[in-house]
């Protein structure tokens, strides 16, 4: 087959490139180039070198896709949009779902590629009747299919993830046997193709500084912020307070945002609503036993039950309280290894 791989500059889909040759597929290497700016944490100029010297040691070509208009309307509006509504987004999922796996996989499609292939830590499978699922990584610490749950059946029959079988030690293994140039470069961090900015600096580019309290549970003002749409819930850094705090809401309309310690019993929720679902493999019934993370690093995922479904609002809950649920996260479920898809949290309750 002709593959275009999605080089970052990164070692997976280095390693990924690297593995469909040996296969004996045609490959080239495609960058992404989405995001720019002049802040030192921002990353693509040496992705993009890293990337060059990856193709040019695996002798293969190399292509730059300019997607940085597709970028700001599908991904970096929603950012700012979001925490503007007192939300906390998560573009990586949007990231693969609008541009990874729609934008750049249509680039690759008109140029006559059969499919594209990432260097993510997931699986995919076909069964007899021709429907795809979406597999956990083998490296469940490395597990992308939180962020993978967004993609489409014609997405997925699309794509191929050359190191799902593989742990992480084992990828950086076969690097340094290779002689890779970024066989020992750490592993990307931060917002997707954006990098490590404090979220609050990136903000700051479109949301101004805007003076408001802190508050206790019982109304009592113990400080100052600079924003409430700059917080999240459950966050306990960036409040300038001299005792310990979590944040267990944020008022948008009145600009204030509320602490309390982390026993409070207004961070757990045993419940959620999920809005906009979207379902990739088999649909489940209401009463279904299933598994969910809240958030990427969840691991393993927490027990729940699907309680409510009507049209793409579901309602879970969970076999224990789960603690600083964020409004405008992902909750992507599983079934044992197999990602069923995911929805934005709404409400908590």
């Amino acid at each position: 087959m002709k593959i275009l791989v999605g080089l970052s500059g990164g070692v997976d889909s280095a390693v990924s490139a690297y593995l469909l040759q040996q296969q004996g597929h045609e490959v080239v290497a495609g960058f992404m180039k989405n995001y720019t700016s002049d802040s030192r944490n921002c990353t693509t100029y040496n992705d993009s070198i890293e990337a060059i010297k990856v193709a040019e040691h695996l002798g293969i070509e190399i292509r730059a896709y300019d997607l940085q208009k597709e970028y700001q309307e599908k991904v970096i509006d929603y950012i700012f949009d979001g925490y503007q509504k007192g939300i906390t987004p998560n573009p990586d999922v949007l990231c693969n779902s609008l541009i990874k796996f729609d934008v750049f996989l249509e680039k690759a499609l008109e140029e006559g590629f059969d499919k594209i292939a990432m260097g993510h830590y997931a699986r995919i499978t076909e069964d007899k009747n021709g429907i795809f699922h979406l597999l956990r990584g083998k490296d469940h610490h490395k597990d992308q299919t939180y962020f993978l749950s967004g993609l489409n059946q014609f997405q997925l029959s699309k794509a191929i993830f050359p190191i799902g079988d593989l742990e992480k030690s084992q990828v950086r293994q076969i690097a340094k046997e290779i002689g890779l140039p970024n066989a020992d470069r750490p592993d990307s961090q931060g917002l997707c193709f954006i990098g490590n900015v404090p979220i609050k600096q990136f903000l700051l580019q479109k949301l101004p500084i805007k003076k408001g309290p802190i508050k206790t549970l019982d109304g009592k003002t113990v400080g100052e912020h600079d924003g409430a749409y700059f917080f999240t819930i459950g966050q306990k850094q960036g409040l300038g307070l001299n005792f310990k705090a979590y944040i267990y809401k944020i008022d948008i309309e009145n600009n204030t945002v509320y602490v309390g310690d982390k026993e409070i019993p207004e961070l757990n929720s045993s419940t959620i609503s999920v809005k906009n679902w979207h379902r990739i493999g088999e649909e489940k019934a209401v009463g279904s036993k299933l598994q969910g993370k809240i958030r990427y690093r969840q691991n393993p995922a927490v027990e729940c039950v699907l309680t409510k479904k009507e049209n793409s609002d579901l309602s879970f809950s969970f076999s224990s309280p789960q603690r600083a649920i964020a409004p405008g996260q992902v909750f992507v479920v599983y079934q044992g290894e197999e990602c069923l898809g995911g929805g934005i949290i709404n409400l908590t309750f």
